[in-house]
């Protein structure tokens, strides 16, 4: 028997309920649901539904008006861009990242804090499969309906694998023996005990920021925690390329920067974290810094080849005068002693 939001839903002619991405010859996308006897509308004319239901995916249609649509159902990352929002959407190149450096896998038990729309919650359980367990957290009722309707409109009525908890993740959170915790939110670090706590040992922690303080802070606190190993922060940017026969170059449009990403595994109960051995470039931690949990911490002293020569030089030096002292005999020391 096929499960319900499995690869059933993704094969095979189309069929009423379906989601249906239409492609103009401007390369432009019009996304809808198949329902029979209805019509779609557009400048350029409209067709009945009825020409696509049972016909085969990849099928070309033309409205009264002759333009050419092509039909096919849209991807995930087509579907989550065009989808009603009502928080910003976790772009799908940083759900790729989430899915791939957390290791999503099928049958995992998943925590996600901050539903926004749906977006990454759509691609994680995708990945954990009809089998594996995601519980989101949402702190605004208004933004969890939202996520609601784009989540079942896409797997075509409610997921076997997901709970949706209205509330804050630290107040709330009562899973435990979680693989994976996904962190979408402003300050991360206020739930890093209640995810110490549901994390299995080896279990990954994964954060996604906007901006550079929200990741400094991240990180630190995370480092301070003292039940992770050392976190790992990245960004990623894509650029696509105009290929034209002799024509190819990089597009002048980009998706930059959208936020930053981190990552941490959970060590055993009782293990303190390895040293770093990496030590910290001067002035990274200044005088005034005020770490996380409020200690101020020593700047690293950094010294240049020159001072280290200099610094060489004055202890062989004070060296070679200790051994003329020695050699001098004790009749010389306490004479230098009383003057």
């Amino acid at each position: 028997m096929s499960e319900p939001t499995g690869a059933a839903r993704r094969r095979g002619p189309f069929k009423v309920g379906d989601q249906v991405q239409l492609t103009d010859p401007k390369g432009r996308h019009y996304t809808f649901t198949l329902e029979a006897g209805k019509s779609f509308h557009t400048h350029k004319g409209a067709f009945p539904h009825d020409e696509l239901i049972g016909a085969p995916e990849g099928s070309v249609v033309r409205t009264t008006g002759n333009v050419a649509y092509l039909a096919l159902r849209p991807l995930l990352p087509d579907y989550v861009l065009s989808m009603p929002r009502g928080a910003a959407v976790v772009y799908p190149k940083d759900a790729g990242q989430i899915l791939a450096m957390a290791d999503i896998f099928p049958g995992a038990r998943v925590v996600e804090a901050g539903v926004g729309s749906g977006s990454l919650s759509s691609f994680l359980l995708r990945a954990i499969g009809d089998q594996g367990m995601l519980h989101s957290y949402e702190r605004r009722a208004d933004f969890a309906e939202i996520a609601t309707q784009n989540v079942e409109r896409y797997f075509g009525g409610p997921h076997p694998a997901w709970t949706l908890t209205v509330g804050d993740l630290q107040d709330n959170l009562s899973d435990t023996e979680v693989d994976r915790v996904i962190l979408d939110m402003l300050a991360p670090w206020e739930c890093l005990d209640a995810v110490s706590k549901a994390l299995v040992p080896g279990g990954i922690l994964c954060a996604y920021v906007a901006t550079t303080t929200q990741m400094a802070r991240t990180v630190e606190a995370i480092r301070e925690h003292g039940t992770f190993n050392e976190p790992s922060a990245w960004e990623t940017m894509v650029r696509t390329w105009h290929v034209e026969g002799l024509a190819v170059r990089p597009d002048h449009r980009m998706i930059g920067h959208t936020g930053f990403l981190l990552t941490a595994r959970r060590l055993a109960d009782g293990v303190e974290p390895p040293l770093r051995r990496r030590r910290p470039a001067k002035g990274a931690y200044g005088e005034d810094y005020t770490g996380p949990g409020g200690q101020s911490a020593p700047a690293q002293e950094h010294k240049s080849p020159a001072q280290k020569l200099r610094e060489k030089k004055e202890r062989e030096q004070a060296g070679q005068e200790a051994a003329a002292q020695a050699d001098a005999g004790p009749e010389s020391r306490e004479d230098s002693t009383e003057s």
